[in-house]
């Protein structure tokens, strides 16, 4: 199957773009711009079209046709853009995959995983109940718990702190990497090159 199906997962609306939430939709657009022919560079909002429950876009790598999502769903609806792009484009469930933020793991900690569990996560949470399972592959992108107890609404939703900023290009960077290389040599030698790395 050439076919895959890349999921980046956050809020729409320009009130979130650059929050800690929105990772996902950071790691997809750079991933859109990456896939361009060099001579003909476009930002990313230039790259996607709205679509069903979605912003859309489509791009090749070596000989693989990847269809980028961004769900317009909101956070807590991500399951219903998921099933619905999976059965469209006919890509099967371990070729898809989802990207997401993860207070559990330290800032800019990247973790490739082929199941699991939500994780308290909203949006991955309703993807494992639309899809009836929790076996697809995901990546997830450390945003570390720097928050007092009952701010963690606050913390996911608010921008990158300026260091952070700093840190962000370099590490969404090894995000698309790994991307490819899930594409193209699978998910157990992308996780062993790139987990925690």
């Amino acid at each position: 199957m050439n076919k895959f199906l890349i999921v980046g997962l956050g809020n729409p609306g320009v009130e979130y773009a650059n929050t800690r939430h929105n990772i996902g939709f950071k790691i997809v657009d750079a991933l859109a711009v990456s896939l361009q022919k060099e001579d003909v560079k476009q930002s990313a909002d230039k790259l996607f079209a709205a679509d069903k429950l979605v912003f859309i876009t489509e791009g090749k790598y070596r000989a693989k046709t990847i269809v980028i999502i961004k769900p317009t769903t909101y956070m807590n609806l991500s399951g219903k853009a998921v099933n619905f792009w999976m059965q469209a484009e006919k890509i099967p469930i371990e070729n898809v995959l989802i990207i997401t933020d993860d207070l559990a793991l330290p800032f800019a900690t990247l973790r490739l995983k082929k199941k699991g569990s939500a994780g308290g996560h909203n949006g991955l949470r309703d993807i494992i109940e639309t899809l009836s399972t929790d076996t697809f592959p995901r990546l997830r992108f450390g945003i570390g718990s720097d928050f007092t107890k009952g701010k963690q609404v606050d913390y996911v939703l608010n921008p990158w702190s300026d260091e952070e900023e700093k840190v962000l290009p370099e590490r969404i960077g090894k995000a698309v990497h790994l991307i490819k290389s899930f594409i193209t040599v699978g998910i157990d030698r992308a996780m062993s090159d790139f987990n925690n790395r």
